[in-house]
């Protein structure tokens, strides 16, 4: 849901626009981006607040900025938010005028989310405070205006320490909205629009519409609604009569009938707008513009999620709100990225973990045919950090939750609403009771999806009834109760919330196997076999309990992207950091996830797309460099969707498997389970003879070769590889391309154990906005302008300028072949 937005700040060419338009001040003027201009201080300033404070030298900033990115990472700050200084006193201000031709309007600022405890000033007035730094909030500042001269507002922020349990981020971290509202206009959140009918012939379009009126007397208008398709043709038009009561607000309902329309669904983002026009004696003075799809959704305990009638499994992931080298700092391109890498491994559902995510990534998730589930709290009452959301809890979880809810319910990729994540009430006799008041407030706002939430401490939440106040109950790492609990509660509907929590190293490979952590400069083999934590089991383990269980939704890995922070299986415990997280340093980032914090895939993205995809595909294991273990039996896994795999060494035949029949018997060690052998008939293996040269797998269906893929033993780094993402970006100073860098031998192979120090230079129109290479334990500075390989590979992230132009990215390395990409910015 969203304006019409803007893309300037607010300047003399708006002024100019605003004295074009009608005299009687009777007009809309479209929402404005509020984000260039910005002056930035870290650390507290004593009067900051004040209109008059000299902030000549604060360093100017863009919003979305995150003052923790740029580091330095140090084990004085807390390994579990990722080592970097999150926490302290951060200011923002920001000079910018408003015309005097808006002295009859209200004017009010919107922020998408701020971290946190945000406290906003305009000209020296206090106007307000929201603590939550994941929920979006909007300010009335019309009575601190001064219309027609220069104004300041000031943010102050202090995000604590121990208050989350993975990097948060710090600062004015998502978009900034100014707004200069007509007094008779459609407010935040103001438009709820369902579709109660669906088929395919006709569905029904409702939209709920918010009137708020401020006017001093009555007035009469028209509400102006028209929906239209995906192709961009109008579909239907209604128009209601206003009677507007001054200083009140109402609610209009409004019902449209769409012929043969066309439907949202996975991986089909057929969508939608609502367009609704407010008209005040014939003049425009309001428009508010309402995306959303038409889609029916259901939910079984027998057959699982249903979506226009047909009955899909999920197959979700968590995903934290980071983008990785760019920190927290919102960016659209980065987030569809992210999607777009998990779509290619199949996945079709996110979960939000553990907060209301960006309003970008939901955007994402509706254009891309994603659904999600969204997520509010990682604690209730009872805090799990010294300083997490408990100490905010009562005061603010109500309007918290309720703007979540108004704010997303009109996605169509959102299918429910989770009410927190192993809240520690599980284990109260009495939590039950604040399940159902969170649960109302949710079916106070919306009735059209079930709520949730992720229980982990079975079976306490069933003991003590949460499990039944809510719709749908999530299982965090007890995959082998879904079976008890439907033989228990046959009418309850279940699925795994969140799964695995498999750790590993992109390119990182120990032997021999074995489920234990092996503590090498802080890196997990993968192979797939080390878990580390006693909660965590190999992703094979629940595909076999989906599997015997087809009444389960599905899945939701934990996670879909390495994350920043809470560092396991390394980072332990000790008393110089309050107990958490840092006896393992350097580690600073995840382990979980089967894609790195770059984007480059492990090898267990491959083993979920075996499972999540039918494109046939087949993947091989571990690299081909084994200097010193000639004649040495190696494991070799393969991963396919395919009926057979055979493997050949130079040439030279191993035999075929067939997958489903020929298993993989590795060790696991998970308090769900114990520590036993697990026979995995997911994971194709041999044994093979280590000699230099070439590993290759062909894939089979019914007797044809459909796939490959080789590996070939390297030699020495001789040059390097640059595979920019998108070799076109949009000239708007957001856009973004992500180059891989990838260090060859001279034969044109990836050196899979390539270390090499690569240094970037960018000319022309964009610059260099970070740099990583997915190593969970490097301390090298994102915002740089040179990093070494992991496993052979980096990334540069060049963003677009403002003007149009070439950008072009070298890339060198002492010893090797200089490279260069150039990137078109239009």
């Amino acid at each position: 849901m969203k304006r019409f937005s803007m893309g300037t700040a607010v300047s003399s060419i708006l002024l100019l626009f605003v004295s074009a338009v009608l005299s009687a001040q009777e007009f809309h003027v479209p929402d404005l981006e509020f984000n260039d201009g910005w002056l930035f201080h870290k650390g507290k300033a004593e009067s900051a607040e004040d209109a008059g404070f000299d902030d000549s030298g604060w360093r100017k900033v863009t919003l979305p900025h995150d003052w923790a990115i740029e580091g330095p990472f140090s084990n004085k700050h807390n390994a579990r938010t990722g080592g970097l200084p999150v926490t302290g006193t951060g200011w923002y201000r920001k000079h910018f005028d408003i015309p005097v031709e808006w002295k009859r309007k209200r004017i009010s600022i919107e922020f998408d989310g701020a971290m946190s405890d945000a406290h906003v000033w305009v000209n020296g007035k206090f106007i307000g405070n929201r603590p939550y730094g994941y929920i979006g909030f909007e300010f009335d500042i019309t009575e601190a205006i001064k219309f027609g001269e220069e104004n300041v507002i000031a943010v102050r922020l202090s995000p604590k320490d121990l208050a989350m349990r993975w990097y948060p981020g710090a600062g004015l971290y998502r978009n900034v909205r100014l707004k200069a509202n007509h007094l008779i206009r459609i407010p935040q959140y103001g438009t709820f629009i369902t579709t109660p009918v669906v088929t395919e012939k006709e569905s029904v379009v409702n939209v709920e519409t918010t009137i708020k009126c401020d006017c001093p007397q009555d007035r009469e208008g028209n509400l102006v609604t028209t929906i239209v398709g995906p192709c961009g043709e109008v579909v239907a038009e209604d128009s209601v009569p206003l009677e507007i009561v001054h200083g009140t607000s109402m609610e209009l309902q409004q019902n449209f009938v769409v012929e043969n329309p066309v439907l949202w669904d996975i991986g089909q983002p057929n969508l939608y707008k609502a367009i609704s026009k407010v008209f005040v004696h014939e003049v425009l003075v309001d428009v508010y513009e309402t995306e959303f799809g038409i889609r029916s959704i259901d939910f079984d305990a027998d057959k699982g999620f249903i979506i226009n009638g047909r009955v899909v499994e999920l197959n979700g992931a968590c995903m934290h709100h980071d983008l990785g080298p760019l920190g927290a700092a919102v960016n659209y391109r980065a987030s569809e990225r992210q999607m777009q890498i998990m779509q290619s491994m199949g996945l079709n559902a996110l979960r939000t973990s553990h907060n209301p995510p960006s309003p970008e990534m939901l955007q994402v998730c509706d254009r891309l045919g994603i659904v999600a589930i969204v997520e509010a709290f990682d604690e209730w009452k009872t805090g799990k950090v010294p300083n997490g959301y408990n100490i905010w809890f009562d005061e603010w979880h109500e309007a918290d939750l309720r703007d979540m809810v108004r704010r997303d319910r009109n996605h169509p990729s959102v299918i429910m609403w989770s009410l927190g994540n192993e809240i520690l009430e599980q284990a109260q006799k009495d939590g039950w009771k604040l399940t159902k008041h969170l649960n109302d407030i949710v079916k106070d706002e919306d009735l059209t999806r079930p709520t949730t939430a992720g229980f982990n401490y079975f079976p306490h939440p069933f003991e003590n009834k949460l499990a039944f106040y809510i719709d749908v109950v999530g299982m965090n790492y007890w995959p082998h109760s879904y079976k008890k609990l439907k033989e228990k509660y046959p009418d309850m509907i279940i699925y795994g919330s969140e799964t695995s929590s498999q750790t590993s190293s992109r390119g990182v490979y120990h032997l021999p196997l074995s489920p234990d952590v092996d503590p090498d400069k802080n890196h997990v083999s993968s192979y797939d076999v080390i878990t580390g934590p006693p909660w965590a089991y190999a992703p094979d383990a629940e595909f076999a309990v989906q599997e015997e269980n087809p009444f389960s939704l599905g899945e939701f890995i934990w996670t879909g992207f390495d994350y920043l922070g809470e560092p396991t299986p390394y980072g332990g415990r000790d008393n110089s950091t309050n107990g958490y997280w840092n006896d393992d340093w350097p580690s600073r980032s995840s382990y979980f996830a089967p894609v790195d914090l770059c984007g480059f895939p492990k090898d267990r993205y491959y083993l979920y797309q075996s499972q999540w995809t039918t494109e046939p595909m087949v993947h091989v294991l571990p690299h081909w460099n084994w200097k010193g273990r000639e004649g040495e039996k190696i494991p070799v896994f393969s991963y396919t969707n395919c009926d057979e795999v055979e493997l050949f060494v130079n040439g030279k035949s191993y035999g075929r498997k067939v997958k489903g029949v020929d298993t993989t018997t590795f060790l696991v060690d998970y308090y769900d389970y114990g520590r036993n052998p697990f026979e995995s008939k997911y994971r194709l293996s041999w044994e093979v003879p280590y000699k230099p040269g070439e590993l290759k797998v062909v894939g089979y269906k019914n007797g044809k070769a459909v796939a490959k893929k080789s590996i070939r033993t390297a030699g020495k780094p001789a040059r390097i590889e640059l595979i920019a993402d998108r070799d076109n970006l949009n000239a708007d100073g957001k856009d973004l391309s992500f180059v891989t860098v990838r260090i060859l031998d001279a034969a044109g192979n990836l050196c899979p154990m390539a270390d090499n120090l690569v240094k970037f230079t960018v000319e022309g129109e964009g610059k260099l906005e970070a740099v990583g290479n997915g190593d969970q334990a490097s301390l090298a500075p994102f915002t740089a302008d040179e990093r070494e390989a992991f496993s052979g590979m980096c990334l540069a992230i060049i963003k677009a300028g403002d003007a149009g132009g070439t950008i072009r990215l070298k890339a060198e390395s002492k010893g090797l072949e200089t490279a260069f990409v150039s990137i078109i910015n239009n």
